[in-house]
């Protein structure tokens, strides 16, 4: 059973305190009925905890489709940097179609919550590789992936700009840590005006031949379920952040908890997670695994909300 309130059975005094600290560290958004929590006084103790350290040991790591972008706007799906590439200018119509039915047959599989990881595994690998296959057939041009962009749907989530630009002034590095398209993914924060220098990014990219033309994709292939070992072969990427032993990470999926697997030394972890689609079917193993679930919320206020507190020095 799940309670939007963990505290009811508890002792008033316990009760009290619990909500002083609430409201004591002014993240009234915490108390949103889209925010659930399976240990409210664990989670306003890391954020004091973070705070008290400061931003300069802090990173955060994010997952981006549908985390930082939406998952739906005004009641329509949104695409993810895949979909993107779901346009006249880059693709055929059959293609286009194979595209769909893949996704039909796979994302079902994806978030099927009485699967597990391992199950999953190879239906993923399957799915990635196959819509690779069919983009490399088309010989995208990679002069047109900014137009692409430009017409498409993609949005990023409410409050987004707030996000980015307090991490760019508190000099507070931020991981995107992709199974999308990087490429698409740069091109959609760089028309937003948020690439920052602050920002790095790991994901699937595109390999162009010397015409622009797509010939193949680089390195592994990451998909929703292996970031983890994403994670240990970039080490090289987290050992430059080894002062930075507090981490706030987002994402959408349980497999986006692993993203900071290659964290060699974490002192405090956050993780937030946006629950856009099966909600009562999955509510229960989010809550159990994520320090806050965000239900159907398209913004980033909370995020925010906390990014601020941790990055602003405690009142003396």
């Amino acid at each position: 059973m799940i309670y939007h309130i963990p505290w009811i059975y508890l002792p008033v005094r316990t009760v009290l305190a619990i909500w002083h600290q609430l409201t004591k560290s002014e993240i009234p958004e915490l108390a949103k009925a889209s925010v659930l929590m399976r240990d409210r006084s664990r989670v306003e103790e890391t954020i004091q905890a973070m705070q008290r350290a400061g931003p300069d040991a802090l990173q955060v790591i994010s997952d981006f489709d549908m985390t930082l972008s939406r998952f739906a706007h005004n009641g329509k799906r949104c695409p993810t940097t895949h979909n993107i590439l779901d346009n006249d200018l880059l693709i055929n119509d059959t293609c286009k179609k194979m595209i769909r039915e893949l996704l039909n047959t796979y994302y079902p599989i994806e978030i099927d919550a009485t699967r597990t990881v391992e199950e999953k595994l190879p239906h993923m690998v399957e799915w990635w590789t196959s819509v690779h296959e069919l983009l490399i057939q088309q010989k995208i041009r990679r002069d047109l992936l900014a137009q692409a962009v430009k017409q498409s749907s993609a949005m990023l989530r409410e409050g987004y700009k707030v996000f980015f630009d307090r991490l760019q002034e508190q000099q507070v590095p931020l991981l995107i840590f992709s199974a999308g398209l990087g490429d698409i993914l740069e091109e959609v924060i760089r028309q937003n005006h948020v690439f920052h220098p602050n920002v790095h990014v790991i994901s699937n990219y595109m390999d162009f031949d010397q015409s622009g033309v797509l010939r193949a994709f680089k390195g592994q292939l990451i998909h929703t379920f292996n970031k983890r070992e994403g994670a240990l072969l970039h080490a090289a990427h987290f050992r430059e952040l080894k002062e930075r032993p507090n981490v706030l990470l987002l994402g959408d999926s349980l497999g986006d908890l692993t993203m900071a697997d290659g964290v060699a030394h974490t002192q405090h972890a956050l993780t937030i997670g946006f629950l856009n689609d099966q909600v009562e079917e999955r509510k229960e193993s989010y809550v159990n695994s994520y320090d806050i679930v965000l239900v159907k919320d398209e913004t980033m206020d909370v995020p925010n909300a906390i990014l601020n507190y941790i990055t602003t020095a405690p009142a003396k």
